[in-house]
């Protein structure tokens, strides 16, 4: 009996693929798919390094089952802005040097883009409370935080 094809957008792309049993939306984008900035970290949805977002609410991908995704949209931190066309997020962390490793950024420019959809000009205690469902040793935080509050006053400037 073959698989059930699971077909999905991801970054504007349609994308269809066989849903094998247990497969995570994570081993997708990752292994099938070679989008490597999405990471794996702690494996159960509590470290913030494979934030996604799906239909614009940032999710763990490494818990969320690919079957899940099927006719949605998801977008990665590749999707999100290109080199020659940045979003202000990501131009606004390179600004405020607010990534030193790197493992984690990815999760949290995405769980920010979703927060500045949601909430154009969020408080500085709801990007806290967003950057809470984040794991981060680098201590750049209060930058971090900075560069969000940059990005959404460029945002709705624009």
């Amino acid at each position: 009996m073959s698989q059930p094809m699971v077909a999905f957008h991801v970054n504007g792309q349609v994308v269809s693929v066989q849903d094998q049993q247990g497969q995570t939306l994570l081993d997708v984008l990752r292994n099938t798919l070679h989008l490597k900035a999405t990471r794996m970290g702690c494996g159960q949805g509590e470290c913030g390094a494979c934030r996604v977002m799906v239909d614009g609410h940032a999710v763990a991908a490494c818990d969320t089952p690919l079957w899940s995704v099927n006719g949605k949209q998801v977008t990665t931190v590749e999707g999100l802005g290109s080199r020659a066309a940045p979003h202000a997020l990501q131009t606004a962390f390179i600004e405020a040097q607010a990534m030193q490793c790197g493992f984690c950024t990815s999760g949290i420019l995405m769980s920010a883009a979703a927060l500045l959809q949601r909430h154009p000009q969020p408080s500085r205690q709801e990007i806290v409370q967003m950057l809470d469902g984040h794991l981060c040793r680098c201590g750049a935080h209060n930058r971090v935080v900075h560069a969000i509050q940059q990005a959404a006053t460029q945002l709705t400037a624009t």
